[in-house]
């Protein structure tokens, strides 16, 4: 009697969108996957614009140049400061290892220290040179970590008129979130194109804290690429703005600009 009443239910559909949600959502980690395996290019160079803009409404703007190119499946991210005069020289290095077993290489280059400073894994949680972006999140792009998040599929939502897969993130342990700066993060990614268009992160207190969202994302060269990040720190009311540029995938970069001696050199 229990097996038929249960045929029946299905029959009339009112089991069916159960069944439906749990077949046709991808696992969170398999979404986080895909994120990676993107194309973005063998290279790629173009303008920085960013505009910090703090509680009152006064408005910083730098300048940068970006390089990126792929080693194999190792990615490297150069960002040399261009202008204003006060963080001219400063350079940014990251090399991105597809080893998860291995801690990401970045260093930082300060003129007016004549220094170059590695940053240690246990400081990517860390502000990046005043905007509201963490070194992680400088290294991520609108990738999604694989390796420091259990993830769950809670659902689908559209944003800026495309389907996105919506997926939570809980840091592995403890050490994890406080090195990353979140106990939490919610992530909006497109479920056509796998990229990252909007996230939410909480504090390791459980306190609303950020909200990333990536916007013009565009064709450029053939490769899906997004042309402005807008972030809002809740906490300080704090905002920063990023607005890409002269984006060139095709574009010959020399290796020799992904190293410790280019930071201090320049372009």
């Amino acid at each position: 009697m229990k097996t038929k009443f249960i045929i029946g239910l299905l029959a009339i559909g009112l089991l069916f969108p159960i069944n439906s949600i749990g077949q046709t959502l991808p696992s969170g980690q398999s979404i986080a996957d895909k994120t990676h395996a993107r194309n973005e290019g063998i290279s790629m160079s173009r303008k920085l614009t960013m505009e910090l803009k703090d509680k009152r409404g006064k408005v910083r703007v730098r300048e940068t140049t970006s390089l990126r190119k792929y080693f194999g499946d190792e990615k490297r991210l150069a960002i040399f400061y261009l202008t204003p005069k006060s963080v001219m020289g400063t350079a940014f290095l990251t090399y991105d290892y597809p080893d998860a077993s291995l801690d990401d290489d970045q260093w930082l280059y300060m003129p007016a220290l004549r220094k170059t400073r590695r940053i240690s894994a246990a400081n990517r949680g860390d502000y990046f040179l005043g905007t509201d972006l963490t070194y992680e999140d400088i290294k991520l792009e609108t990738r999604i970590s694989r390796d420091d998040y259990n993830y769950k599929t809670i659902g689908k939502e559209t944003i800026d008129g495309q389907e996105c897969f919506v997926i939570e993130g809980i840091p592995k342990n403890n050490e994890i979130a406080k090195e990353l700066g979140y106990s939490k993060a919610k992530l909006w990614v497109d479920a056509t194109i796998w990229m990252l268009r909007k996230a939410d992160s909480w504090d390791v207190a459980g306190n609303h804290l950020k909200t990333i969202e990536i916007k013009d994302i565009k064709k450029v060269q053939g490769i899906w690429t997004y042309h402005q990040i807008d972030v809002k720190n809740h906490k300080t009311s704090h905002e920063t703005i990023f607005r890409i540029h002269d984006i060139d995938y095709q574009n010959e970069i020399n290796d020799d600009a992904f190293t410790k001696e280019a930071l201090v050199n320049g372009l």
